[in-house]
């Protein structure tokens, strides 16, 4: 089965997994989701990733993180840039999230990294989702 989006996919599975209280989920892997997941570790929404091989597929594992009270720590997930319709934007207009509580994920010419980073890097590109 191929995917028209997968990085829809990989946001969906966390998000289904959140909501049935998982402690993992498992998904195919691929470098760009190898590197928001290594974003999501890095800003404390999981406790790790790992990748393994499954056969001829190499599948991504990520360990999800809950609060105190079994809250899960993301409280939303929303894919912006898609096959469909791409989103870019420049260093001037990328995105603040909920005031700033959360984080936009855009894939620039200096690798995939928040928009923090990129504004901090100078650079631009494509809006690949929306973390709060």
């Amino acid at each position: 089965m191929t995917l028209t989006d997968p990085i829809a996919d990989m946001l969906t599975r966390i998000r289904n997994a959140l909501m049935a209280r998982h402690e993992e989920a498992v998904l195919p892997s691929s470098q760009v989701k190898e590197e928001i997941a290594r974003i999501l570790r890095k800003e404390g929404y999981l406790y790790a990733y790992e990748t393994f091989q499954e056969g001829p597929r190499r599948m991504l594992r990520l360990t999800l993180k809950y609060d105190s009270d079994d809250a899960p720590m993301l409280a939303g997930l929303k894919r912006v840039s898609k096959p469909g319709q791409r989103i870019y934007t420049g260093r001037d207009q990328i995105p603040r999230i909920r005031g700033g509580l959360g984080f936009a994920i855009l894939s620039t010419s200096k690798g995939i990294m928040t928009g923090e980073d990129a504004w901090r890097a100078g650079v631009g590109g494509e809006v690949l989702c929306y973390i709060w």
